[in-house]
């Protein structure tokens, strides 16, 4: 039997916005109360705020978490979830007198393109309560960044990314612009495939975003392209 293959590393690189979910062991709640919402929160900020990495959006939910991160610097979104995971697993241990792990494994991450993607996954971060039927509005969810993003609701922890700043010449153009974006349907396609690139932590955007990845990491950032061989004439050569 042969030796399993090495886990690859995440696609990482500075200044690339990540999409990163981190899901409760067997799915079991990691929130117990609003005061764990409150506290992980805080330990976020703090974290963020001394590594440098920016906070676009985020929702809580009852057993997994969503946060759209750009890190100044490879490695720094790891360092946050990991710094991040060992506080509030500690908190959570003693407050509740529990013992084991809390989360499932590592998180997922893939990489956005900031350009023509990331306002997507600022849509479906934030409707992630109305897809599970818990409101009805995503301003009726306190746990997600909806009220900074939308409703101009102050938040020491949101930093707007450009793509978000471009949508209008000051903050209340920015928040009307958005929330009609988040007014639109989000059509079965695009829901699919936010969840298809976050599991496989593939690069999400466009090719040209994904060959950039590519080029820079020197290794694949999305699946392979199936076709039928192309046709070339006979050679006495061996295929390379």
């Amino acid at each position: 039997m042969g030796l399993p293959m090495p886990r690859q590393p995440r696609l990482d690189l500075a200044r690339v916005p990540q999409h990163v979910v981190q899901r409760g062991n067997d799915r079991q709640p990691c929130f117990y109360q609003d005061i764990d919402r409150v506290r992980y929160l805080d330990e976020l900020r703090e974290i963020c705020l001394r590594e440098g990495c920016a906070v676009h959006a985020y929702v809580l939910m009852t057993n997994h978490v969503h946060l759209l991160m750009t890190p100044r610097a490879s490695g720094q979104i790891a360092r946050v979830m990991q710094a991040l995971g060992r506080r509030y697993v500690r908190y959570v241990n003693d407050r509740y007198r529990r013992t084991g792990t809390l989360w499932e494994g590592r998180y997922k991450a893939c990489l956005v393109d900031g350009e023509s993607y990331l306002l997507r996954c600022y849509r479906y971060i934030e409707l992630n309560p109305v897809r599970a039927r818990m409101v009805a509005s995503p301003a009726d969810y306190p746990w997600s960044s909806y009220a900074s993003n939308a409703l101009a609701v102050a938040s020491p922890l949101i930093r707007p990314h450009p793509s978000y700043v471009g949508l209008g010449p000051g903050p209340a153009e920015q928040c009307a612009a958005y929330r009609a974006l988040v007014e639109q349907a989000i059509v079965p396609d695009e829901l699919d495939s936010i969840r298809l690139h976050l599991q496989r932590q593939h690069a999400y955007g466009a090719d040209r975003f994904r060959a950039a990845i590519e080029a820079q990491l020197s290794r694949r950032a999305g699946p392979a392209k199936i076709g039928r061989p192309r046709k070339s004439a006979p050679s006495s050569e061996s295929p390379a």
